[in-house]
């Protein structure tokens, strides 16, 4: 999740008498000390979603318990709270890494606020944090799992939770069927991407920068796992709202990254300047335009129209736990 240019990449000769040396390389141990103070805003950030999550349990205001009554019990589901929590925070922080990703890779303002080494570094750390959410999310939901599958001996507990988790397919509950793959996929894709950024020394710059474009498929995977299975935005009121609205910043700021990017090589030129070899990456470039401007115009579709895929809050209650519970 970190961002696809770097001083001299951008189609421009690199500055000369100081040729690339492996002292230019970006350490992972020296992000993962930058990352510090990041991953502890995380932290508060998520204690605070939980600190909320459980005051709207105890209220009886949480949409969690109204989409699962069973689960009216802060003390004993404290462990899904977290879950929650964590998937809510890191999702923010996937936000914001995509945006300072887009707004490196973007035109270049020519007197930007906050010097690009300094965007750079944020992007990094900020990515870096995003995996060790995503991760806790999904960590926390198993360990839920575990604790909640009594009737099983503790070897077979630990397998359920582990495999309804991490392994793809195995979830068979209701909306979890689709929301969960799509969850994992996002996770999957997220760890190499990020961290193929300490390898491209090793790969080479261009097969990285191919690869990373796919970081935006781990932010939209996110986004639908969040939206097909959040609790807390499942009905069509104001948060799965607030949700959409956020996608638009992100889609804007694609559609410029892609009509002005800062590598002029990614430029899109004339179609008679793009002959043999060149003309299928023109018409990839000109059809990912053409998509991004389609999305920004379907999200401001959903947010003016309100149909965003929410679900009517129900009359009655739905049905009850899968199983009865005993206490451990």
């Amino acid at each position: 999740m970190t961002s696809d240019t770097r001083p001299g990449e951008d189609g421009a000769a690199a500055p000369a008498g100081r040729p690339r040396t492996p002292g230019d390389r970006v350490a992972l141990r020296g992000d993962l000390r930058s990352a510090l103070p990041d991953a502890s805003a995380a932290v508060v950030v998520t204690a605070l979603v939980f600190a909320l999550l459980w005051a709207r349990m105890q209220s009886g205001t949480s949409d969690t318990v109204a989409v699962m009554p069973f689960m009216d019990d802060a003390r004993t589901y404290w462990m899904y709270l977290l879950s929650q929590a964590f998937g809510w925070s890191g999702l923010l922080w996937a936000w914001g890494t995509v945006m300072l990703g887009l707004l490196l890779s973007g035109p270049r303002p020519t007197r930007p606020a906050v010097p690009r080494q300094v965007l750079e570094r944020w992007h990094r750390t900020t990515s870096l944090t995003t995996m060790a959410l995503m991760f806790a999310h999904a960590l926390m939901f198993a360990a839920e799992l575990v604790r909640y599958e009594t009737e099983l001996d503790w070897a077979e507990r630990l397998w359920a939770g582990f495999a309804d988790t991490f392994v793809p397919g195995w979830y068979d509950s209701g909306t979890g069927r689709t929301a969960i793959p799509i969850g994992q996929g996002a996770l999957y894709l997220a760890i190499p991407l990020g961290l193929l950024f300490y390898a491209r020394h090793r790969i080479g710059a261009t097969t990285w920068r191919r690869l990373h474009r796919f970081v935006i498929v781990v932010y939209v995977l996110s986004v639908w796992h969040t939206l097909l299975y959040g609790t807390n935005v499942w009905y069509g009121e104001w948060p799965r709202t607030v949700l959409w609205l956020l996608q638009l910043p992100v889609a804007a700021l694609l559609l410029l990254r892609l009509l002005r990017p800062a590598r002029r090589v990614e430029r899109l030129g004339p179609p008679s300047g793009a002959t043999g070899a060149a003309r299928p990456a023109w018409w990839a470039r000109a059809t990912g335009r053409v998509v991004a401007g389609a999305v920004v115009v379907g999200l401001l579709v959903v947010v003016v129209s309100g149909h965003d895929g929410g679900r009517d809050r129900p009359a009655d209650p739905p049905a009850t736990a899968p199983h009865a519970q005993e206490t451990d």
